[in-house]
């Protein structure tokens, strides 16, 4: 038998297949390789690909405008899919509008309205640029979506930028339509059918470009909390520097220049102009009067507001603009083609920066580790298994993967009888009976999921849950986990023929298919975590650490202990998904959701092996399993088969070589499968579950009437009589959460606290905002006097200081999202803590940051404006 590399290569080369496979060779070179014809006949066939006006050479296969289409009609279909969220802009809109148009109701067209005049014009522009701000998180949330169309050279990253805008526009049309007719006519600005859509076309046009500028600011930079804070500073910028709260001629001169950057000073002065123009306002206030004055003449009375003459009742709008803000009517088209001109270049920077900036801040194949003592051991010399991943292997993975043979009968009858040797209580056995699941459908009749399925799931045993998609795997794993929570599901499932425990979900565990973890901390620090809160706070942590090493050393992670789960690739993200179910310590089953999913051929043997090795430890396991290959199918014990509609084709052992599994088929009318083949691919071929498969047996009922069903009703009828005469599987838990509600905060709270300290990007971009904040104000209005109008102008400092509070909630929103998708995914499905502890806990380490970068932003601004 070969023992080394050597020997195995002078073995094959010898060998009939070696023989063979250099013949092939030989035969492809003699036809193909140095054929003139046949590369120009590979390369017309490439360019027929092609679509008749895309470029010959490009990897793309149809045209920019064709790419532009199809993204659009996309987004159209993601539009209509999520209609609730342009309603929510929608009422968003509407709500403001009500709320300004009230409080600003019926201005008068006297001087005494001038003023208010202003704020609900600058206010109409700058709640438009504020929601434009919600455009940050969309963005991010599809550029995975992007770059991996983008890899698959399906179209330029730049189109879907481009479409999205395209379709935004009309839909921002109806929007801000609807906005400026409540806002107008409830404030009552001037009624002219001129003047009222010069108003709309501006609030449009700016809103409009406003979120081409977030829109490219969330293109410019890979992480959500930085475009977060550069668009909070750009916020302030735009408010501070409009006109409104400081006048352009108030502004130090070091910084005038920021207000012929600022597209929303523009369409302030636009709108300014638009208004005052045609007003003449009845003055409000006359000087002299009072006492001592009642016969003074209006000849020599003068009104105070900016813009009057003397012995004049009114005040020209157009003369207190140009008084107040150097704004002149002609200047009104022109302001607007600026605004254009900044929307379109926001736009062309946008598809720049879409085309060329597609990655993300975990786009990354370096594996991280935790700083300490030995760290230093990891290096190079230990990557060998996969040059994809960075990072070591584990010890002796090579050893366990090299040569897949799956356990022959005789070892897994050794194994099953030693297994019985160490327990001498009998095992807790899982059964389901006659389930049925059946939900509700919008706008039509029910439909059944599950239909009369049957089984049962004994310790020491990997049983296999397959089928064609939409069989109903993950739905039947989800119903018998007790993970779902609409429709109505039918019949029974016990434990030795018991009623389930209260706290079946905290005795059994979850391996979803998606690997959710907090991407921040270790692989040991997730462990530990699930761990620490599912299991009772009464257990020394001692013994709690103890139990996680074990499961990091039962799980192949010894190497990986210390490396950060964001980083790792995904067999090693499968591998800490099962090692955080085992920290629980699953006593009844553990539930796994397709957990080769997305591995390679190596990955998946390393996976199914190790679940193997931990049925024959006395674990009972369920999981589904897609198209596994032969070697892989092998180390199951038995079989779950469904056909589309939820319903059972086959339930039993697989048998040595599948035997047991092909005789069934073959007995019942089946072709007889080929040695060579793949059991699992052909038992699906059989029942017409493959793409090009078809069968007229209705195998479903055949397997009604089997021996075998049969014999599965008196195997559960015999599991269901013993497990009468043996105790009820007692509730451990007296409520459905292992821990209290302050232990699961406490311990949230040390897990957010340094998730948040390994997380700079977020932390430096909030300090930079508030310093940047305080800076910008505190200079804008810097050593402001105590006169009238610097009184005023410290009351708009005191209003832009608060305005930090919309980026600053935006930029911790994010941060909040993804960890309350960690508790909804994963983590409030196994019961592991109350979703009031995971709020508090969010407040409570978001205080000392606030409070501490609050102060700061104090600092820079309170002494700066000169209180």
């Amino acid at each position: 038998i070969p023992r080394t590399a050597e020997e195995m290569a002078a073995y094959f080369l010898a060998s009939l297949l070696g023989q063979a496979n250099r013949q092939s060779i030989d035969h492809y070179r003699d036809h193909h390789v140095g054929k003139p014809e046949r590369r120009e006949a590979y390369r017309a066939s490439a360019v027929m690909e092609h679509a008749p006006h895309a470029p010959k050479s490009n990897s793309y296969m149809i045209s920019i405008p064709m790419q532009v289409r199809a993204v659009m009609v996309r987004r159209v279909q993601i539009i209509k899919g999520d209609v609730a969220s342009q309603v929510v802009q929608l009422v968003a809109q509407i709500f403001q509008a009500i709320m300004m148009g009230t409080v600003f109701y019926h201005l008068p067209d006297a001087t005494s309205g001038y003023f208010s005049r202003r704020g609900i014009l600058f206010l109409a522009l700058f709640f438009g640029a504020l929601s434009a701000m919600a455009e940050i998180p969309a963005l991010y949330a599809q550029r995975l979506i992007v770059l991996r169309h983008h890899k698959a050279a399906m179209y330029y990253p730049f189109i879907e930028s481009l479409a999205h805008t395209v379709v935004d526009i009309p839909i921002t049309f109806i929007i801000q339509g609807i906005f400026s007719v409540l806002l107008y006519f409830l404030v009552d600005l001037q009624r002219t059918a001129a003047q009222f859509f010069i108003f709309f076309l501006i609030v449009f046009t700016m809103t409009t470009a406003m979120k081409g500028f977030f829109r490219l600011v969330a293109a410019a930079f890979k992480e959500e909390s930085s475009a977060t804070s550069v668009a909070g500073i750009g916020v302030l910028v735009f408010s501070l520097y409009t006109g409104y709260t400081i006048p352009r001629l108030s502004i130090p001169g070091a910084l005038r220049w920021i207000t012929y950057l600022n597209p929303l000073g523009y369409g302030f002065e636009s709108l300014m102009m638009n208004k005052f123009h045609t007003l003449n306002g009845t003055c409000s206030t006359l000087v002299p009067q009072g006492p001592g004055y009642e016969n003074v003449s209006l000849a020599n009375q003068v009104c105070t507001t900016v813009g009057a003459q003397p012995g004049m009742p009114t005040v020209d709008g157009n003369a207190f603009t140009y008084l107040s803000y150097d704004y002149k009517y002609s200047d009104l088209w022109r302001n607007y083609g600026v605004i254009c001109a900044f929307g379109v270049g926001f736009l062309l920077l946008l598809l720049f920066a879409t085309e060329f900036n597609t990655g993300s801040a975990f786009d990354s194949a370096i594996t991280l580790f935790k700083q300490s003592k030995g760290a230093g051991s990891v290096g190079p010399a230990n990557v060998r298994r996969d040059t994809e991943k960075a990072g070591p292997s584990a010890p002796d993975e090579d050893e366990e993967k090299a040569g897949p043979s799956a356990p022959d009968e005789d070892t897994k009858q050794q194994r099953r009888v030693s297994d019985g040797k160490k327990k001498h209580a009998p095992p807790d056995i899982f059964t389901w009976h006659h389930v049925q699941y059946v939900v509700p459908i919008s706008g039509g009749p029910e439909r059944k999921l599950l239909d009369d399925v049957s089984g049962y799931v004994a310790p020491g045993k990997l049983t296999a849950l397959m089928g064609e998609s939409g069989a109903g795997k993950t739905t039947l794993l989800n119903v018998l986990a007790q993970r779902v929570d609409v429709g109505v599901v039918l019949g029974d499932r016990f434990i030795n023929r018991q009623l389930l425990p209260a706290d079946f979900q905290a005795q059994t565990g979850y391996c979803q298919q998606m690997d959710t973890h907090l991407p921040q901390a270790t692989v040991r620090e997730a462990i530990l975590s699930s761990a620490h809160l599912r299991q009772s706070e009464f257990v020394p942590m001692e013994e709690i650490r103890a139990h996680v090493d074990k499961c990091v050393q039962m799980c192949g992670l010894e190497a990986y202990a210390d490396a950060v789960v964001g980083t790792l690739g995904v067999e090693h993200k499968k591998c800490t998904t099962i090692a955080v179910e085992l920290a629980a310590k699953p006593k009844l089953l553990l539930f796994l959701d397709e957990p080769t999913s997305g591995l390679d051929s190596q990955s998946a043997w390393a996976i199914i092996t190790f679940l193997h090795e931990l049925a024959d430890s006395g674990q009972a396991i369920l999981c589904t399993i897609h198209q596994p290959s032969g070697e892989l199918f092998q180390l199951f014990d038995r079989l779950l088969l469904l056909r589309k509609g939820g319903q059972t084709v086959y339930f039993g052992e697989i048998g040595e070589r599948s035997s047991t599994m092909l005789k069934y088929f073959e007995r019942n009318g089946a072709t007889p499968c080929n040695k060579d083949a793949n059991p699992a691919e052909y038992m699906l071929d059989v029942i017409g579950a493959g793409a090009t498969a078809n069968t007229s047996v209705d195998w479903h009922n055949v397997w009604q009437f089997s021996p075998e069903a049969a014999a599965l009703e008196d195997e559960l009828g015999r599991i269901h009589t013993e497990g009468r005469s043996r105790p009820v599987v007692q509730t451990e838990l007296r409520t459905q959460f292992a821990t209290s509600w302050k232990h699961q905060t406490i311990a949230l709270t040390q897990r957010n606290f340094q998730a948040y300290w390994r997380n700079p990007t977020y932390l430096m971009g909030k300090l930079i905002l508030n310093i940047a904040g305080g800076l910008l104000i505190g200079f804008t209005f810097y050593n402001t006097k105590d006169s009238l109008q610097g009184t005023q102008n410290k009351l708009f400092s005191f209003f832009l200081a608060t305005i930090l509070c919309v980026p600053l909630s935006q930029q911790m929103q994010a941060v909040y999202i993804d960890i309350r998708s960690i508790y909804e995914v994963q983590e409030r499905q196994s019961r592991m803590y109350k979703w009031t502890a995971l709020v508090t806990s969010q407040i409570l380490v978001e205080i000392p940051w606030n409070i501490f970068c609050s102060s700061v932003f104090f600092v820079c601004w309170y002494w700066s404006v000169g209180f």
